[in-house]
C-alpha cells in the first residue's frame, strides 16, 4: 500500500514540475523556489505554448507578428520576400528576445500606454506611429502599410504581449534601465578599448555585423555603417544606448541586475558606437517645442546653453541642473 501511495505521490510531483516548467516563458530560466513564494513585480511575458484561448486567425497574426520581430529582414528586409522597406536588422536587435526580454527594451507597456502624448512629435502618438517610427530610424527604411497583414500581425502580437498589463501602467523591466552618469563625459577612445575586448567578436572590427548564412538577415547587427539604425533612432541617445549595453551586453553574457561591463565601460563604448558614421536620416518635425529636446538629445538648436557635444557625449550633470533651476 505504501509503494503505491508513494507511486502516486511521485507521479504527482512529475505533473506539477511539468506544468512550472511549461509555464516558463520562450528564453527564461526556471524561477528559483523562492521566486514562486515571493514573486517581485517584474512583467512576464506570455507563451504562445500555454495560451489556450488565443485561437483562429487572432493566433495566426500573434505568431505571424511574433516572427515578423524576430526575423523582420526575412520578410521585409532587402531581400525580403513580402517587400524591401527595411536595412536588414531585425526589431529584435533592439527588442530583444522579440519584445520579451526584461530591461531589454521589451514591448511590456506599450499596449498599456498607447495613445500618448509625446514631446518629440509634439501631439499624440498611436501603436503604429510607434512602429512606423521604428521602420523609418531604427530600421532606417519605410513605415509599413497600416492596412498590410504584416502590421497588422505586428499590432496583434505587441497588444497580446501587453494583455495583462493594466491600462496606464508600466511594468517592471520595461524599456530600458537608467544608468548613473558619469562626472566626466563619456570618451569613444576609452570606448575603442571596450569594444575591441567585448564587443568586436560579433559585432565585426568595423562595426558590420555578421550576416546569416542564408545571407537574408543578421546574426549580430550593424553598429555602424549603411545597414545600422540612422541618427534619428532612440538608441543615437546616449543614455539609451549606455542603459541598454549595460543591462544586456555582451549578449548573453550581461543580465538584469548582472551586468559583464561597468557603468564606465558602457558609457564609453556607446560613445564609441555612436561617434562612428551611419545614416545621416533626421525629421526637421522632430521637437516642434525644442525646449522639450532630452538633455542628451546630441542635435541642436538647444535653450539651454551647451554645445551639441556635451549633449552628445556628456557631462550631463550639468545640464539637468541648469535645467532643474
Amino acid at each position: 500500500m505504501n509503494r503505491i501511495s508513494n507511486g502516486i505521490l511521485y507521479m504527482i510531483l512529475v505533473l506539477v514540475a511539468g506544468l512550472i516548467y511549461l509555464s516558463i516563458p520562450d528564453g527564461k530560466t526556471p524561477p528559483s523556489t523562492s521566486s514562486l513564494v515571493e514573486p517581485d513585480s517584474s512583467w512576464i511575458a506570455p507563451s504562445l505554448h500555454v495560451d489556450q484561448q488565443l485561437e483562429g486567425e487572432e493566433r495566426q497574426l500573434v505568431i505571424y507578428g511574433q516572427d515578423l520581430i524576430a526575423h523582420t529582414a526575412r520578410y521585409l528586409g532587402p531581400k525580403g520576400s513580402v517587400q524591401a522597406i527595411s536595412n536588414g536588422m531585425n526589431c529584435q536587435n533592439c527588442h530583444l528576445n522579440a519584445g520579451k526580454r526584461i530591461d531589454g527594451n521589451n514591448y511590456s507597456a506599450v499596449f498599456s500606454t498607447y495613445p500618448k502624448f509625446r514631446d518629440r512629435s509634439g501631439g499624440m502618438e498611436t501603436i503604429y506611429k510607434r512602429v512606423s517610427d521604428c521602420f523609418q530610424r531604427s530600421l532606417n527604411g519605410q513605415a509599413p502599410d497600416s492596412n498590410s497583414r504584416e502590421y497588422q500581425a505586428i499590432h496583434a502580437y505587441i497588444k497580446w504581449l501587453g494583455k495583462e498589463v493594466t491600462k496606464g501602467d508600466k511594468p517592471k523591466g520595461s524599456g530600458i534601465p537608467k544608468i548613473p552618469f558619469l562626472n566626466r563625459a563619456a570618451d569613444p577612445a576609452k570606448g575603442q578599448i571596450v569594444y575591441q575586448n567585448q564587443c568586436q567578436s560579433c559585432h565585426g572590427a568595423n562595426g558590420e555585423g555578421q550576416l546569416n548564412l542564408a545571407g537574408n538577415e543578421y546574426e549580430y547587427p550593424p553598429l555602424w555603417g549603411a545597414n545600422s539604425f540612422n541618427v534619428s533612432a532612440g538608441l543615437f541617445r546616449l543614455s539609451n544606448m549606455a542603459g541598454y549595453v549595460y543591462t544586456n551586453m555582451p549578449y548573453n553574457q550581461a543580465w538584469p541586475g548582472k551586468p559583464k561591463l561597468t557603468v564606465e565601460e558602457s558609457w564609453d563604448v556607446s560613445a564609441y558606437v555612436n561617434s562612428k558614421p551611419r545614416p545621416d536620416k533626421k525629421f526637421t518635425e522632430d521637437w516642434p517645442n525644442i525646449a522639450k529636446k532630452p538633455f542628451d538629445h546630441p542635435f541642436g538648436p538647444h535653450t539651454d546653453g551647451f554645445s551639441e557635444q556635451q549633449h552628445k557625449y556628456g557631462p550631463f550633470k550639468p545640464i539637468l541642473a541648469a535645467r532643474n533651476k
